[in-house]
């Protein structure tokens, strides 16, 4: 594996493989990787020749008093996880490789999409997540760039700017990767102490249950959203910021999900808690087979 540090490097690293012909998949990462990371680099190892992966906390996504400066780093441990699950060229800029001036003045608008959910909690997020993603995938120029299920809302911006724009390479969602105890694999979950780290769990707990009352017939979002609040009344240590169903691919919120036979369509219930000191976000898809949702207002 080829550690680059600068796009000029990685543009003679990839230029070679672009005269042969060769595809180049993609995944964009802050580092601090999981298993969830390495899914997504064995998933882009089994369908393109090359492989590139990048690693880069980018301050355009992280508000004034979110966790930038204490975001996990360790490059040389990221390097070794990476060179493991098949990537050929790591690319890890600088901040100031990325952002000359310490930030750009051009930020990408994504319009209604980012002002909900995650959007709503954390203004200018959205933003900064395709600002990012779309100098990356200029740089890059992947045939495929692979996201997790577990940011959807992410994933639906993702996918939303490269229709809009036009950029010629196919977005690639994967599935969620939990621990054994069902709590959705993050780079933040090593800021959860022993305590948190037990009652995290309930998150994934809460929405599992709605979806079971989804699949028994539930159509209401204001029942599925009760009954996430209820089941965390049960372990006080998880506080529930939000939760709602959405579109999976517009995240327009959604107010029943409506029964319609086998080919129905698809909905999400998202939900962010704080555990401890820790803020952690999950979903899960409601009976994507047999449902279609009817959207709010």
């Amino acid at each position: 594996m080829k550690l680059h540090t600068t796009k000029q490097s990685l543009a003679a690293g990839l230029a070679g493989e672009r005269r042969k012909g060769r595809t180049v998949g993609f995944v964009p990462t802050m580092g601090a990787f999981h298993e969830g990371h390495l899914s997504l680099m064995e998933r882009a190892r089994a369908e393109d020749d090359v492989v590139v992966a990048s690693i880069f906390v980018n301050p355009l996504q992280f508000g004034p008093a979110e966790d930038f400066a204490r975001y996990p780093r360790d490059l040389d441990a990221d390097a070794a996880l990476a060179a493991a699950a098949g990537v050929d060229h790591l690319f890890a800029p600088p901040l100031e490789e990325m952002y000359p001036d310490g930030s750009i003045a051009t930020r990408v608008d994504v319009g209604p999409i980012g002002d909900v959910g995650e959007g709503a909690w954390r203004p200018g997020f959205f933003s900064g997540v395709a600002t990012v993603c779309l100098k990356l995938f200029h740089i890059v120029s992947p045939d495929r760039a692979y996201f997790g299920h577990k940011d959807a809302q992410q994933l639906a911006v993702i996918r939303q700017m490269v229709a809009d724009l036009d950029l010629p390479l196919e977005v690639v969602g994967c599935p969620t990767v939990r621990e054994p105890d069902g709590l959705a694999t993050s780079s933040r979950n090593a800021y959860l102490d022993a305590a948190a780290r037990r009652a995290a769990p309930a998150l994934a707990g809460a929405l599992l249950a709605a979806r079971d009352a989804a699949a028994a017939g539930e159509e209401s979002v204001a029942e599925l959203r009760w009954l996430v609040e209820r089941y965390l009344e049960g372990e006080p240590a998880v506080r529930l910021q939000y939760v709602d169903a959405f579109d999976p691919e517009t995240f327009r919120p959604l107010e029943r999900i409506a029964r319609r036979g086998a080919s129905g369509g698809k909905a999400i219930l998202a939900a962010a808690a704080h555990a401890g000191g820790t803020r952690l976000i999950d979903n899960v898809e409601l009976e994507p087979d047999n449902v279609a949702v009817e959207v709010a207002g």
